[in-house]
């Protein structure tokens, strides 16, 4: 006998409690399955501890830029791991705690610990037990794609997952894929002391970016130490004398790696395999996402999909706003959309990437008539202040609505700075309200405002 409830909810990420906690407000009975980790990817295995990990790591850059700010450090700096690693343990279990304890104290709501599979369309099976709902949300999130490859499942590798349980520094770490999680570990360990190779499939570094991105992060990376392999193929992995051996070609030529240590980073796959979808009647696509509608249904009445499971955002922010536009529509009768939303994200690289919008590449693919204003960060003068000229800023307006349809800030606080264009974007003003806004100075943001009367057209 399947026990009742108006809502279940399956994996507790980022969208997953908030949900809960606006249902079980409503005054509904809410049922929330968690397989693992309290707190889902974000807390456990990505941005959290990612971006504590990054911090650990531009210590001890700074610290041996120090000279250069006048700062005299006696003997050299050296990184322990055991506490870097403490310190983001102790980060993510206030984190993952906090989550748990939300959901378990929660009125109205149950909280259980295990596998959730389908049985029926509103039927939901937890180990031995059966639940039932008329409303059912699924935010599962995803997991490290383990490619096939030529010797790789004969080796030790690590995915972003197992990354969280190094406590050593790795003598020379290569990484398996070049965007934004394998960049990411690849500069944190070369700043907390190991050589490191990044391997990358494309002719060039984020691929996804406009050109002149990548050519920028590149040279940060290179000049950090780090060794870059781009247009490479044939892989094959395998061991000698306890180290990894990994051949390749490399623009056509034949390679050779020996390192320490790998690290697979070369994609994401949805937590939907396992979930019984098919008995009911839940469609996926071709690459295992839930189809969904515009205001996040699968194709079953009564049922969501929300977070990276959904393939309509892979970040913390995008499944936040899956809540968002469930809960507005189931509760607020305020109609909101995944259309609404505006493609925003960063690359936590040092200096980070910040990106809304459409990219130069876009827009001109698009065909439509644009302006375009950029700005390298050695005219910058908060970045000049702070020794931290690598980068720049880009802008691009269209002609016709003098609408911004996108930017690149590549440079010290651009993951805050884009903000600014961000939210002229949501407001649906023309450019020149933010070009005549006056900004605080010395800042990063005060800049936009000259940028954009530095507009030119986009040839």
């Amino acid at each position: 006998m399947a026990k009742k409830y108006d809502a279940i909810i399956i994996g507790t990420g980022q969208s997953g409690p908030s949900l809960a906690a606006r249902l079980a407000g409503s005054g509904m009975d809410v049922a929330v399955i968690e397989r693992k980790k309290f707190g889902g990817t974000c807390v456990n295995t990505g941005c959290i501890p990612t971006k504590t990990l990054v911090a650990s790591a531009r210590a001890a850059h700074i610290a041996r830029r120090s000279a250069d700010y006048g700062v005299r450090i006696d003997g050299s700096v050296s990184v322990d791991m055991k506490k870097v690693k403490a310190r983001k343990d102790a980060t993510v279990r206030r984190s993952n705690e906090g989550v748990e304890k939300w959901l378990k104290n929660m009125e109205h709501c149950t909280v259980y610990e295990g596998h959730a599979r389908f049985e029926e369309s509103h039927t939901v099976s937890v180990g031995d037990e059966l639940l039932e709902a008329e409303k059912i949300f699924i935010n599962v999130g995803a997991r490290a794609t383990r490619p096939p490859m030529d010797g790789l499942d004969a080796v030790d590798y690590f995915t972003n997952s197992e990354m969280m349980e190094v406590d050593f520094l790795p003598e020379h770490l290569i990484v398996l894929g070049g965007s934004y999680i394998g960049l990411e570990f690849g500069q944190m360990y070369r700043r907390f002391g190991s050589r490191v190779t990044i391997v990358q499939r494309g002719n060039r570094l984020l691929s996804r970016e406009d050109e002149d991105v990548s050519k920028t992060v590149r040279e940060v990376l290179e000049g950090e130490g780090i060794d870059v392999l781009t247009s490479t193929a044939d892989y094959r992995i395998g061991k000698r004398q306890g180290q990894i051996v990994f051949n390749m070609t490399s623009a056509g030529e034949p390679q050779e790696i020996v390192g320490s240590h790998l690290l697979v980073a070369v994609g994401r796959v949805p937590n939907t395999d396992d979930l019984g979808l098919e008995k009911a009647g839940i469609e996926i696509n071709e690459r295992g996402f839930i189809t969904v509608d515009d205001r996040l249904h699968t194709s079953i009445e009564g049922v969501w999909a929300l977070g990276d499971c959904n393939g309509k955002g892979a970040f913390t922010h995008t499944s936040y706003n899956d809540y968002e536009i469930v809960a507005a529509n189931l509760l607020d009768d305020d109609p909101r959309r995944v259309s609404d939303r505006i493609t925003a994200y960063a690359v936590y690289t040092d200096p980070p990437l910040g990106r809304v919008g459409m990219t130069e590449a876009e827009v001109r693919e698009s065909g439509r008539k644009a302006l375009v204003t950029t700005r390298s960060m050695t005219r910058v003068g908060r970045a000049v202040e702070k020794g931290e000229t690598q980068g720049f800023m880009k802008i691009l307006v269209d002609v016709e609505t003098k609408k911004i349809l996108g930017a690149s800030f590549l440079g010290v606080e651009a993951d805050e700075a884009i903000h600014s264009i961000l939210d002229i974007m949501y407001a649906g003003a023309p450019y020149t309200v933010i070009q005549r806004s006056v900004h605080i100075h010395p800042t990063v943001s005060e800049l936009i405002p000259t940028m954009l009367g530095e507009l030119k057209p986009l040839e």
